[in-house]
């Protein structure tokens, strides 16, 4: 018998573990390790976070849904990893810490044969001081929980609005290395949209701040869309949208402190700004996880692990080199980590090798450097083929991969809500092919498949998103024919 455990229940760790379970026998033992009693759908968070969906539409308790398919759960969170083993054993074995009631704050160490590292990312507010909604000024939609808190906090300046105030509400990034711009961007057209629907648009202006170099970067280096008008620069498409919705940008922006009502920042020429708001939701930069790694010894060798951002390294190529000699090859393939072939990492929880956009900083060194996103999509494909070579390795009997997710071969889609409602609701539909531009094979078309990298906007999007939300949950649910959905 074989077990595997799996480091999270996110998008990633949760296909890896369904999939996992659907491909072994019931002599193995799948064991999934996450200090969340519920799997939230994420890209949702959104509309929950302008109160056009519940909290409990987002989400459902993972416990049943791993005693019908016969995982083990442990509601828990990792602490450390012991790949040699320990004095006791040389088997490899994790640390966790229970957080379910009647168990909080318990410790256990748990003995694998495979491990996937599928964590995802500690959302790290305190890198900006004032970020947050805890102990900061700002808005989420990180969590379920924050959304709810926003959707309050927008309501608020929305009954501001109706006395007559003239506010400003800004929907961004709160710190030079973010990620997930998207995330923002759908955010804020969903405010924009809010704001006309109860009648107060006139009275408010609303702010897109971002660290991306251009509108429609994304974290990707920008794309060229191929359209039924012809070819056209995400840049030039975001900004029509921007313009018809009458949302001002600012670009190329770090933000370094939020005080009560003020949003301080830094600019690429080192230039100070403020940025007075009412209302502000501002995403967070992500860390890797508490997570150490020991030699048999004891001995603390997390450094061998993990990169300097806490996440895990795999199959990429880490070396440093300029941005000119970045190269689609410097991607992971397998997810595997090197000298560990029973060890993956994948979704958030690997370490990227570098960048995809053009990393900007100021003259005093402030980085302004969107984090590549690795979320969705990816992170499914990610967990699946390291699911299917740990099932493949377990039969054979052998540590050889068959299965691959680069992030330099994966096409990926992306719906981008821009405001929602039956009638009125309307998404902008991007593909993208790969995720990773390969600037050495297509020079000519921004490095991707110009047949194969588009976008359109409009009600019919809106429709899709809104149908994934409802597949996508099903597929979670691991409901009869679960894996025909594509991730």
């Amino acid at each position: 018998m074989s077990r595997v455990i799996v480091l999270g229940a996110g998008v990633a760790g949760h296909t890896a573990a369904l999939t996992l379970r659907r491909k072994l026998g019931n002599q193995h033992e799948v064991i999934v390790v996450s200090p969340n009693s519920q799997w939230n759908w994420i890209p949702s968070n959104i509309w929950v976070g302008v109160g056009r969906m519940t909290r409990e539409a987002v989400v459902f308790p993972l416990a049943p849904v791993y005693k019908r398919k016969r995982i083990t759960f442990h509601q828990a969170k990792a602490t450390a990893i012991w790949p040699n083993g320990d004095a006791d054993s040389a088997q490899g074995a994790v640390d966790i810490e229970y957080t379910e009631p009647g168990r909080d704050g318990q410790t256990e160490r748990v003995r694998y044969d495979f491990l996937i590292n599928a964590t995802g990312p500690a959302l790290d507010f305190a890198a900006t001081p004032g970020l947050g909604p805890d102990a900061g000024y700002t808005a989420s939609v990180c969590t379920p929980g924050h959304a709810v808190d926003a959707a309050a906090r927008l309501d608020a300046a929305i009954e501001r609005a109706r006395t007559g105030e003239k506010l400003r509400l800004v929907v961004g990034v709160g710190h030079g290395r973010c990620t997930c711009e998207g995330a923002a961007f759908e955010y804020a057209f969903n405010v924009e949209q809010k704001l006309e629907q109860e009648g107060v648009r006139d009275n408010t202006e609303v702010v897109y701040l971002s660290n991306e170099p251009e509108l429609g970067d994304f974290g990707v280096g920008g794309m060229s869309f191929r359209t039924k008008h012809g070819d056209v620069s995400g840049e030039q498409w975001m900004s029509s949208l921007f313009r018809e919705r009458g949302i001002r940008a600012i670009t190329r922006a770090a933000v370094t402190a939020v005080e009560p009502q003020t949003i301080r920042y830094v600019q690429e020429d080192g230039s100070p700004q403020s940025l007075p708001f009412d209302f502000a939701m501002l995403l967070p930069p992500f860390r890797g996880v508490a997570l150490r790694a020991y030699d048999r010894d004891g001995a603390d060798i997390s450094q061998r692990f993990f990169a300097p951002s806490g996440f895990m390294k795999v199959d990429a190529d880490y070396s440093p080199k300029p941005y000119s000699q970045w190269s689609a090859k410097d991607w992971p393939s397998t997810y595997q980590v090197p000298g560990y072939p029973n060890m993956f990492a994948v979704g958030i929880a690997f370490a990227p090798p570098h960048a995809i956009s053009e990393p900007l900083s100021t003259p005093d060194g402030v980085a302004i450097a969107p984090a590549p996103p690795r979320t969705g999509m990816p992170s499914g494909a990610m967990g699946k083929a390291a699911a299917l070579n740990i099932a493949e390795m377990i039969r054979t009997g052998t540590s050889v991969t068959q299965h691959s997710a680069s992030m330099a071969d994966l096409p990926a889609a992306c719906i981008a809500s821009t405001g929602t409602g039956f009638a009125r609701g309307s998404a902008v539909a991007m593909t993208m092919a790969p995720i990773v531009p390969d600037f050495q094979a297509r020079p000519l078309t921004h490095g991707r498949d110009a047949d194969h990298t588009t976008g359109e906007v409009g009600l019919a999007a809106h429709w899709l998103k809104r149908m994934l939300h409802t597949a996508f949950l099903y597929k979670a649910k691991a409901y009869p024919l679960w894996y025909l959905i594509p991730e």
